[in-house]
């Protein structure tokens, strides 16, 4: 009995013996279970890829929006009215005055045309031809603005395309006057003794010039890249996105911003800040999703659209904004055209004269101040700054933002200011209107 118990002792002994080394075998050809590795939503992680987490951000951003719209149009009804979109623009359709402000705009491009040909000639001296040009550049930005706020039948909408445009062709004919100049000055430095012709250096006609003011930028060049060939594709798809896009703005503007703007007033007036801060809330999103579209519409459709009619070939009119940890990072690259404007006309001549870098940006955040309020008040025929004050809050806030907060936190502060930032300027803005020009208004007194 005792020899059975030694056998089958030693003969478990030894199948443990053979199991142990298959486990071991099988251990060494499959590797360690466990290794130093970190958690993959740990920042000290290298996983990078949380494409399905956007996706589930988009699907919850779909649903939730989808829940507001119907919400919106249980409790509302159908607000969109094709009438109500004309009126935005015209008071009369039989009076065009915005388009008729903007068909003017032609006399200052030819004033300029024919002062750069004088210039080119030597008919005038270069400081007769910037008088002419100072005087051409402050007409181009009183005009407009004094037909706007004299001509009541111009709308707030009509006034401010107007206007824009008018911004626009200030702009390039700036441009157009600083390129011009450079080229003398280098003409005149290779040949100082040589008669002066507007051959020297580029021919002076009506469609360089014409081009230059439909370019979608805002910089003059002698010659601009362009491309080989109009697609035909990509032309077609950018009409539809600038039709289709358009068609939204409007839509979420009458059947949400609206209703929204109108239930605003009350607690405006009544200063209660907690409605107000709920009513800020509420704008905030249909009013950043208008700002988004916009973007798109504007910067990518609209001008890609400009860009491949003209077969301009640099398509530069925007670079990743959305990644900006700071707030100079997104003023320097959500707007391209304007930047290379401010960079190349504005920020650099302030540096060779001798300024701060400091000094520089300020004053650039200053001319864009202006340029917001111009914009906004003119339109409105009121003066109240907020868009100025706006802009140049900018300052302190992209100050606190590049000391205090870098990375992800930078980011979502530029986000949040972009989110809250806008609609309190619109909030503002609207009160002031209806305070100013419709408080008496019983029939709109009585809707609000």
């Amino acid at each position: 009995m005792k020899r059975d118990s030694i056998l089958i002792l030693l003969w478990w002994v030894t199948i443990c013996s053979k199991f142990e080394m298959v486990l071991t075998a099988e251990h060494k050809i499959q590797g360690a279970c466990h290794k130093l590795q970190e958690s993959m939503l740990s920042s000290a992680s290298s996983f990078k890829n949380y494409r399905g987490i956007l996706n589930w951000c988009v699907v919850m951003l779909v649903l939730s929006n989808a829940r507001l719209f119907l919400e919106n149009l249980l409790r509302n009804g159908i607000l969109v009215d094709p009438i109500q979109v004309v009126s935005l623009f015209l008071k009369d359709p039989y009076s065009w005055p915005a388009a008729c402000l903007v068909i003017v705009s032609n006399v200052f491009i030819l004033v300029a045309l024919y002062t750069e040909r004088k210039l080119a000639m030597g008919s005038i001296s270069e400081k007769v031809g910037l008088l002419i040009y100072i005087f051409n550049l402050t007409i181009i930005l009183c005009f407009p603005m004094v037909v706007v706020l004299k001509l009541l039948s111009i709308t707030p909408v009509g006034g401010a395309f107007a206007l824009g445009v008018y911004t626009i062709l200030f702009l390039k004919l700036y441009s157009y006057k600083d390129v011009n100049w450079w080229c003398r000055e280098r003409t005149q430095a290779k040949a100082p003794s040589s008669p002066k012709n507007e051959s020297a250096y580029f021919d002076l006609c009506f469609s360089d010039i014409y081009y230059f003011v439909f370019a979608p930028t805002l910089c003059y060049e002698l010659n601009f890249p362009r491309s080989e060939s109009i697609r035909m594709g990509f032309l077609l798809r950018r009409l539809f996105e600038m039709t289709y896009f358009i068609s939204n703005v409007l839509s979420i503007v009458f059947q949400w911003m609206v209703p929204i703007i109108r239930s605003s007033m009350k607690p405006l007036q009544e200063m209660d800040y907690s409605r107000m801060t709920e009513r800020l809330l509420r704008l905030a999103v249909p009013n950043h999703l208008i700002w988004l579209i916009f973007f798109y519409w504007f910067f990518h459709s609209s001008m890609n659209f400009v860009a491949e009619l003209l077969r301009f070939g640099d398509r530069e009119f925007y670079r990743d904004w959305w990644n900006s940890e700071t707030i100079t990072y997104f003023w320097q690259n959500w707007n391209i055209p304007v930047h290379k404007w401010c960079l190349r006309h504005f920020y650099k001549p302030l540096l060779r004269r001798g300024a701060g870098k400091l000094l520089s940006q300020s004053a650039v955040f200053f001319a864009s101040a202006f340029f917001h309020e111009y914009l906004v008040s003119v339109p409105l025929r009121m003066f109240r700054l907020w868009a100025f004050m706006g802009m140049m809050a900018q300052l302190p806030l992209a100050w606190f933002v590049a000391r205090f907060l870098r990375g992800n936190y930078g980011n979502a502060a530029v986000w949040l200011s972009l989110i809250i930032g806008q609609p309190i300027t619109v909030l503002m803005y609207v009160h002031d209107y209806y305070v100013t020009h419709c408080q008496d208004d019983p029939t709109i007194a009585e809707a609000l």
